[in-house]
């Protein structure tokens, strides 16, 4: 019964989403001029995703987003003064790993899911 209720309240909320991108996740960015590492720490409610993204804990900018099923859409808001490695990405994937491009064109992105600190 409580299942069926969660169901119907997230049907009405505007969807379904497939994977929960809550947690910190190391990021690997690939363009022709090479590769880059970093880090994106997210936090899901609904489809609603906001966070932080950087090449380290220490250097991160904004970030929000969607999902939508198993599909990923951020946008990073770099400080004034800041550059980001994109503007948008889009990404698909499973609970522990999403792979997609980032700026429609302009290179590959994977993030893959961080375990836990206990």
């Amino acid at each position: 019964m409580v299942l069926a209720l969660a169901a119907v309240v997230q049907m009405l909320a505007g969807g379904t989403q497939d994977v929960d991108v809550t947690g910190a996740w190391a990021v690997t960015i690939t363009k022709p001029a090479g590769s880059a590492s970093g880090l994106a720490i997210l936090s899901q409610d609904g489809a609603a995703v906001t966070g932080m993204i950087g090449p380290a804990e220490t250097d991160m900018m904004p970030a929000e987003g969607t999902v939508e099923g198993n599909k990923l859409t951020l946008l990073t808001r770099p400080r004034t003064g800041r550059t980001a490695a994109f503007a948008k990405c889009e990404l698909t994937g499973t609970r522990d790993r999403m792979t997609g491009t980032i700026d429609s064109d302009k290179g590959t992105i994977e993030f893959t899911r961080k375990p836990r600190r206990e």
